[in-house]
């Protein structure tokens, strides 16, 4: 007798053609059907932007460095080509690999300045505690680089190119994180990520004030008074856009015109963007104008409902999002394509061996960003300052320094402003080639043996983070015989389920057992998986999580951001301040936490349990539950 095919999990929306995944993968099952392989289109867009962009960024430095070897004449020629911009006496003259350097890398730091804003705003950066390590770590990391280039390179006339060492390059820093890194790089990549924008605004405070040869005043008050109005111009009621872009373009020629490095402009103009979490009213509003126009389709609630859309997003984030693929597949690899283009012959090789600036370049950002970084939280950790997250172990911590001494975008950049002499500035783009690809190796090296010789399986067995009664959310006595551990979501129709089981085990075990609640909200299947975790979050502020949680579960159809306030007051709770709290990075933060710790354990099913700190496999019906917890426990 042939079984019937399992419910699909997805449907297709019938006005817009989107798929809307509809239920979670089934925890007890598992499916042994050899993968189809996908389309080459499919795979690569599975690939993800960050692992795409590297590897284009690597593309990109092979050609150049074919082309300058084939005919670097050539070469030359095409980036020395002279474009000029404007009208009659009013223009600007640029090579084109300065047009590149200058102008089209404005549009890269505005796009890291945009992250900057928002990991300060809402991000890891929000709170000093915890910031505090890897803000540490990157001070660690800028400073021994430079000690160590300082120290090789000292009597070679290029001391002041110190610079070039500083920076890991966030882009491929990312992308071969996602390319070699180890299984479940989630805590990972946010600490390096957190790391490095630090570190890029070290590196950019040291182009600013170390790199800059003279400074006109006029243009400087200019480029103030134009920052001065990107400021005020969020309070327009209209037409921010294109006043945004206007002043932009302003506050960069001021820049050009003074002295100052122009790419600088793009930072400072994104740190005054403003940045904030959607406001749920925001959202509802959008939600409605949207039913409105699908009930009365015409233009005038097209454009309303898709202005709703947008203003509910902040315009850091649109940006990021607009802008972020054109910098990940066309801005760096064509900065890659002008800049790396090293000539390699067996003379040059010969100079650069016996060159310590290259000798300064490669030990400064292969051995000095490690021992910088993995130096600086070892001895944190030694003297308990700051803490790391769980799953995110000194182990893990020497790979991620070690892929920090890719310093390449940045690295190149500054290259071309502290050194003058072509010879010499061919020794250090060797240097930094050479030091990106030690270290790119020596990670991949690392994390291959450190995978093999302390596999994550445990990882994955074992519960990572111990009980915390004043983080986590606990039902019965601290000193119970058993505890019973739930990762689950609030949308899925499993967790509904188990949550009867649960109460089952409490009613047959009583106050011997302890039960926690965490979050892993599967957002690729629950697309408001993430908004409910951080609104019962919200309702736990004020001594409500246990009610929310139930009255989420009660009705899993329903958890539209309308839902989520209407329980707000059902409830009794002061519905500002829950308003307030939904927005808070705390509470995203909060969610983000559980969730990377639920990545790290391999979590991709819910509801997923921990008895007595074991992970448990098989059904979880209340017997099968409470024979988990007395065998782990004898």
């Amino acid at each position: 007798m042939n079984a019937s095919p399992p419910p699909s999990p997805t449907t297709q929306h019938p006005d817009f053609g989107l798929t809307v995944i509809t239920r979670s993968p089934d925890p007890t099952k598992t499916h042994n059907e050899p993968p189809k392989r996908a389309p080459l289109s499919e795979r690569i867009q599975a690939m993800g932007q960050s692992r795409l962009g590297a590897l284009l960024l690597l593309v990109a430095t092979v050609i150049a460095i074919i082309w300058a070897n084939i005919s670097y004449a050539s070469y030359e020629q095409v980036w020395g080509t002279h474009l000029v911009i404007g009208v009659e006496d009013l223009q600007l003259s640029f090579t084109l690999h300065a047009f590149v350097n200058d102008a089209i890398m404005a549009i890269f730091f505005f796009t890291v300045g945009l992250e900057v804003r928002r990991e300060f705003a809402i991000g890891e950066l929000t709170t000093w505690s915890r910031a505090m390590v890897p803000v540490i770590a990157a001070v660690a990391g800028l400073a021994v680089p430079a000690i160590a280039y300082i120290a090789i390179a000292s009597g070679s006339g290029a001391e002041d190119a110190w610079g070039v060492v500083i920076s890991s390059d966030t882009a491929f820093l990312v992308g071969a994180l996602a390319l070699v890194g180890p299984r479940a790089p989630g805590r990972l990549r946010v600490f390096l990520l957190a790391m490095a924008i630090v570190d890029d605004i070290g590196a950019l405070a040291i182009i600013a004030l170390v790199y800059t040869d003279s400074l006109q005043a006029l243009p400087l008050a200019i480029a103030a008074v134009g920052l001065t109005a990107i400021f005020f111009t969020r309070y327009l009621r209209a037409g921010r856009g294109p006043a945004y872009a206007i002043l932009s373009i302003i506050v960069w020629l001021a820049f050009l015109a003074s002295g100052v490095h122009p790419t600088l402009a793009g930072v400072a103009i994104a740190l005054l963007i403003p940045v904030y979490r959607p406001s749920r009213r925001d959202v509802e509003h959008a939600l409605s104008l949207t039913q409105t126009f699908r009930q009365s389709p015409n233009s005038r609630y097209a454009r309303a409902a898709a202005n709703s859309l947008r203003e509910s997003i902040s315009i850091n984030e649109r940006l990021q999002s607009a802008y972020a693929p054109i910098v990940a597949y066309a801005i760096i690899p064509l900065f890659a394509l002008a800049n790396a283009g090293v000539r390699i012959t067996g003379e040059i090789l010969i100079d650069a061996v016996r060159s310590p600036i290259m000798w300064g370049i490669v030990v400064g950002l292969v051995v000095g960003k490690f021992v910088g970084i993995f130096g600086a939280i070892w001895l944190m950790k030694f003297f308990r300052i700051g803490s790391l997250g769980p799953g995110l172990t000194l182990q893990r911590i020497a790979g991620g320094s070690l892929l920090s001494g890719i310093g390449f975008t940045i690295s190149l950049f500054i290259v071309d402003l502290a050194i003058a002499d072509p010879e010499v500035q061919n020794i250090a783009r060797v240097g930094v080639l050479t030091a990106s690809l030690i270290s790119f190796a020596l990670a991949a090296i690392f994390f291959r043996i450190s995978d093999r010789l302390m596999p994550t399986t445990d990882a994955g067995r074992l519960l990572v983070r111990p009980i915390d009664a004043t983080r986590d959310h606990v039902y019965g006595p601290a000193d119970a015989k058993y505890t019973l551990v739930e990762y689950g979501d609030f949308q899925c129709e499993f967790c509904l389920k188990a949550t009867g089981a649960v109460s089952e085990v409490q009613r047959e075990l009583g106050n011997d057992v302890r039960y926690v609640w965490r979050h892993a909200p599967l957002a690729s299947y629950h697309p408001n998986a993430v908004a409910a975790a951080e609104a019962a979050e919200a309702a736990h502020r004020q001594g409500k999580f246990g009610e929310f949680m139930r009255s989420l579960f009660a009705d899993q159809e329903h958890q539209q951001p309308a839902d989520m306030l209407r329980r707000a007051d059902e409830l009794g709770l002061d519905t500002e301040q829950f308003e307030s709290d939904l927005s808070s990075a705390e509470v995203a933060a909060r969610v983000q936490d559980d969730a990377l710790d639920a990545e790290a354990m391999e979590i991709s099913a819910v509801p997923t349990f921990f008895v007595n700190g074991v992970r448990h496999v098989g059904p979880f019906d209340a017997a099968s539950l409470i024979r988990s917890l007395q065998a782990t426990r004898s």
